[in-house]
């Protein structure tokens, strides 16, 4: 099989270097495809239901909404387990599949299930489901600020209230719009509302309750279609306006009748602008503004999703009230391109690196250029790879990746095609059927040590395969990536190596020994014939190092994950529960 391969790829050798071309247009274009991020997301199949319960304590939260819903759960296709969270006025239950189930599958499964358990839950509460998120989905971050004095048109200063409604009516849709985000999360300023505050005194004087005012409301504060009339062969669509558009037209609304008088909302009750009681607020140099995050769809690229958000943040500024300014103050972009770059430069050294010794031991500049091309050319098959096993371009996956071991087969067989064909050296040069022989011979030659050398670096990376988990969600990218590279390496040892050696080595080609492999030998052959007349000393020694090295296991440091320096501080301050924000 691997001598009709070498074969094929030597008397097709132009079709095989246009094949290498296309392969590299491919791997090219799958680039622009594929998925940049600085980790491996870890984060496991989950869908959130959260319950907003205005005035329930941790324990009724617990007992009214978090035990029905987790109950209504159980028996669910493919579920691993649920968790809750019971807060005073919130409820948040996890429900956690299997790997692999599908997110959308997931959520279809919960919301069935919601909509059966809602006759269980108190009738003023309604579970909603979380954002198609991960634990890695919060990509950007942005701030909403008002310039120092400024003002809205009617010369009133601008609130954090102000800065709160710009926020949801002008920058939330608009960023909702941008491929790739799930949810924007606001914190802080004052959500507005219309506050009616009725006052006791005054329902005891006319015998009212307070479901009468709601009801009022209710019930003439709708817009009413009458159906139409026909006039002159038309149609006039007739519509009762009976939405309140200012605060004096909610207070003129009609509760009932008090002895032929009719009492409005504004005889029993006030009506102004009021603020919603809020449990969070955010700040910036000293300063309160709204801070928000956006979070990104699972699945997504979070550099592309968070370069398409601050672009489209810079459009909106344009449509701001004057006075209000938006600012980005976390863009995952900073980070993964921090990352990249530390990969990039790892990589690009490692190649110069590679280059370099390849010059120096092989002794030719065509063969150490034909060698150090399988380099670009494996990486661009192993990113198509990725792009098709949705392996995302990481930290982990990428830093994996060994020059030496890519080009390990390559170097074998260039050295030795070089070695046969400068021993079948001859002034006018070797006939094409000739040289197309020795070149076959000599890869044979070589061919299957080669390949069972990368086989057994591949092998080990098998077993990685093995971890489940968050340990296998870290480190699967990474054996897939090493995997790739190295299959792709040993197609190109055994199609595009040779092709390249019968196309380049057309002269020729008269063997020189390199000086650093003379220099290498001379030092290096003494301590040979030292060490085998001294073997058992040395077979000792070596034992000795091995046990005495396992003592320094216990003193070996651990991480999870290498360290990222983002180049920011965080600072986290705890406070007792019930603190006030002013």
């Amino acid at each position: 099989m691997l001598e009709a391969i070498i074969k094929f790829a030597l008397e097709r050798r132009g079709l095989v270097m246009a094949l290498v071309l296309m392969v590299m247009g491919l791997g090219v274009w799958k680039f622009t495809q594929l998925p940049i991020d600085a980790v491996p997301d870890i984060t496991n199949v989950q869908v959130v239901i959260n319950t907003e319960a205005p005035g329930y304590t941790p324990l009724e939260a617990e007992q009214r909404v978090s035990f029905p819903v987790e109950t209504a759960m159980t028996g669910l296709p493919k579920l691993s387990y649920t968790r809750s969270i019971s807060r005073y006025g919130l409820s948040q239950v996890t429900v956690v599949f299997e790997e692999g189930t599908d997110i959308y599958f997931a959520r279809q499964l919960v919301g069935e299930r919601l909509s059966t358990a809602k006759g269980d839950l108190p009738p003023s509460l309604e579970p909603t489901l979380g954002p198609i998120a991960t634990g890695l989905g919060e990509i950007f971050m942005f701030t909403v600020d008002a310039e120092p004095g400024a003002t809205n048109s009617d010369g009133s200063l601008i609130t954090p209230m102000d800065l709160r409604s710009t926020h949801d009516w002008i920058i939330r849709p608009q960023l909702m719009r941008v491929a790739g985000v799930a949810e924007i999360n606001p914190i802080g300023g004052f959500k507005k509302e219309i506050l009616v505050a009725p006052e006791p005194a005054k329902l005891l004087a006319y015998q009212m309750g307070y479901d009468e005012i709601v009801k009022a409301i209710q019930n003439n504060n709708n817009n009413r279609g009458v159906g139409f009339i026909e006039h002159n062969g038309a149609q006039w669509l007739m519509r009762v306006p009976g939405q309140a558009s200012t605060l004096s037209d909610l207070g003129n609304i009609v509760i009932r009748q008090h002895q032929g008088i009719p009492v409005r909302i504004k005889d029993v009750a006030s009506v102004s602008l009021g603020k919603e009681l809020r449990s969070g607020a955010a700040t910036q140099n000293g300063r309160e503004v709204v801070m928000s995050t956006v979070f990104m769809l699972i699945g997504e690229n979070s550099r592309t999703v968070a370069n398409d958000i601050a672009i489209k943040l810079e459009e909106i500024k344009s449509t701001l009230p004057d006075g209000i300014t938006v600012t980005a103050v976390y863009n995952r972009t900073t980070l993964v391109d921090k990352t990249l770059e530390t990969v990039q430069k790892n990589l690009l050294e490692g190649a110069l690196l590679v280059i370099v010794v390849l010059f120096l031991f092989l002794g030719n500049v065509r063969a150490a250029i034909l060698t150090a091309a399988v380099i670009p050319i494996a990486m661009l098959m192993t990113i198509t790879g990725m792009v098709q096993t949705k392996t995302s371009a990481n930290l982990m996956s990428l830093g994996a990746l060994d020059f030496g071991l890519i080009i390990d087969g390559a170097v074998i067989i260039v050295e030795n095609c070089i070695r046969r064909l400068s021993q079948n050296y001859r002034k006018e040069g070797l006939p094409l059927s000739e040289r197309l022989t020795i070149v076959f011979e000599a890869t044979r030659e070589v061919i299957r040590p080669a390949l069972f050398g990368v086989f057994i670096i591949t092998a080990v990376y098998i077993p990685i395969f093995a971890l489940s988990g968050v340990e296998g969600k870290m480190f699967h990218p990474m054996a897939i990536t090493v995997i790739i590279a190295l299959v792709s390496a040993m197609i190109l040892s055994i199609t595009f190596i040779p092709a390249g050696v019968a196309l380049l080595f057309k002269k020729p080609i008269k063997e020189k020994k390199s000086k650093v492999v003379q220099a290498t030998t001379f030092l290096y052959k003494p301590i040979l014939i030292l060490s085998l007349k001294l073997r058992w000393v040395v077979v000792t020694l070596a034992i000795a190092l091995v046990v005495g090295s396992t003592f320094l296991i216990p003193k070996l440091g651990s991480e999870f994950v290498p360290n990222l320096d983002e180049g920011d501080i965080a600072m986290h301050a705890l406070r007792i529960p019930g603190t006030s924000l002013t």
